[in-house]
This record gives structure tokens, sequence and C-alpha cells, in this order.
């Protein structure tokens, strides 16, 4: 198992002083982040769809080996609400483009208040090619049926794993041959840190589901602060404790990287 680690987006001003130093220009951010992480999950295009050339530039600023995960537009899952996907799914494929082969899996989270819609989320996973990795997170009870299941293993996308307050949100289903795990939020003090048992739980749920040669993704959404980063970081060495393959992150997450 190979596990990605990092987090949800790079653009927090609470960064500065545990990622950034504090005088470091918002421009290089993603350039000092690139060389402390190998993935990040970009939040940006959920907001507003950035052009072709936006995504582009960030591929010019990446190392080869580096990994991004993009959430897709939120015109598509919570304006269309999954209708009618064929063209906001090509329109975003069509930017996510400028990423290479550097463009990692596809994030699409479903409004809360969304109720199970297996048709819509079939004929929208149906649009994106067998080669572009798709994770979907539910977020409605709704949803947790053998159909949906059923559904996803057809297609081949993920089931979102989501954590929030050190325990799943999500049923801990296998229906891909790779995995993608989001934590929201930790119950450790400082809020929203999560706690090492914590950690040590979603770990040992990780290697009990994926064998060593699969691919999983891990995204610290709690970033308030720089509990994401820190929390990479520990769970990083827990992985790394139990045997496990993990891509690159710093080695200390309570310093300024210069």
């Amino acid at each position: 198992m190979v596990v990605y680690v990092g987090t949800s987006g790079w653009q927090y001003d609470s960064w500065r002083g545990v990622l950034y130093p504090p005088k470091l220009a918002q421009r290089r951010w993603l350039d000092r982040y690139v060389e402390a992480f190998a993935t990040v999950e970009n939040n940006s295009a959920f907001y507003r769809l950035p052009r072709r050339e936006t995504f582009e530039s960030w591929r010019e600023r990446l190392p080869a080996d580096f990994v991004m995960a993009v959430k897709t537009s939120r015109y598509l899952t919570h304006i269309r609400r999954l209708r009618d996907p064929e063209e906001p799914v090509r329109r975003f494929l069509d930017v996510a483009a400028g990423l290479g082969d550097q463009l990692g899996p596809v994030l699409l989270q479903l409004p809360p208040n969304l109720r199970a819609e297996p048709d819509r989320l079939d004929r929208c996973l149906s649009q994106f090619p067998r080669d572009v990795r798709v994770a979907v997170e539910p977020r409605h009870e709704s949803w947790w049926t053998d159909e949906i299941r059923s559904l996803l293993e057809r297609r081949g996308a993920a089931l979102c794993w989501a954590d929030r307050e050190g325990r799943p949100v999500t049923p801990l289903w296998r229906t891909a041959g790779w995995g993608y795990l989001r934590l929201h939020e930790g119950a450790a003090h400082p809020w929203p840190k999560y706690g090492g048992q914590a950690l040590r739980s979603w770990a040992d749920r990780l290697a009990a589901t994926w064998a060593d040669e699969r691919d999983v993704f891990v995204y610290f959404n709690n970033d308030p602060d720089g509990a994401a980063v820190r929390d990479a970081v520990r769970f990083a060495g827990v992985l790394r404790r139990a045997g496990r393959s993990v891509t690159h992150t710093p080695s200390s997450a309570g310093t300024v990287f210069s």
C-alpha cells in the first residue's frame, strides 16, 4: 500500500509559522508546500473552476512525482445536483487536463441534503474516462445501500471514507482497487487536532483493507491553526512505524521550513 498523505488545500493564513515562514509571500506558498508534501487536494476548483491555464501554471511548479487531487465544481454537485452532468463534467475535465499526468483522483463531494439518486450518480460517473480515478463523498445516510455500493463498484469509483471527531461517518466499503480518506475534524485538544488513538485506528483500517501495492490517498481537512499539517506529519509517522510505504512529509510539524 502506497499512502499519499497531504492536506485539503494549501492557502491558509494560519499556516504561517507552521508550514510557511511568517514573511513568505502568498504566491510562494505552493512552492513551499510541494517541498514538504507529495500530494494535495485542490479545493479551489469547487468554489470557482479555474481556467486551464491556471492548472497548467500549477503543473509547471510541481515536482515530477507530485499528485494533485481535484475537487469538482459545486456547479455539478450542489447547483445541478448531478442532473445533466455531461457539460459540466466535460468542462471540468478539459481544464483539469492542464495538470497532465499529475492529475490525481477527482473528488465528487455531494451536498449533505442530497438524498440518494442512483440514476443521477450513475450517469455522472459514466462521463468520466475509466483512466480517471473518481472518489464519491455522499453525505446523506440514504446513500448507504447495497445498490449504491454495487454502482460504485461497477463504475470503479471509490467511496470516499470520511471522519469527524475521530469516528467514521461513512461505511468502510472498498469499492475500487484504491482508496480515498478525508479527515475533517479531530476530537483532541486543541481543536480540531486528531489524537494519537484516532490516527492509529485509521492506519489499522487502511492496512486491513488495502494491500501494500494499492494506492490510498489521505487528506487532512482540519486546517485551522495548522492542525492539518501537524496531523498529516503524525499520521505519516504512524504508517511508517507500521511498515507502510508513505509519500514524503516533513520530518517535523512544529517548525517553519526555511
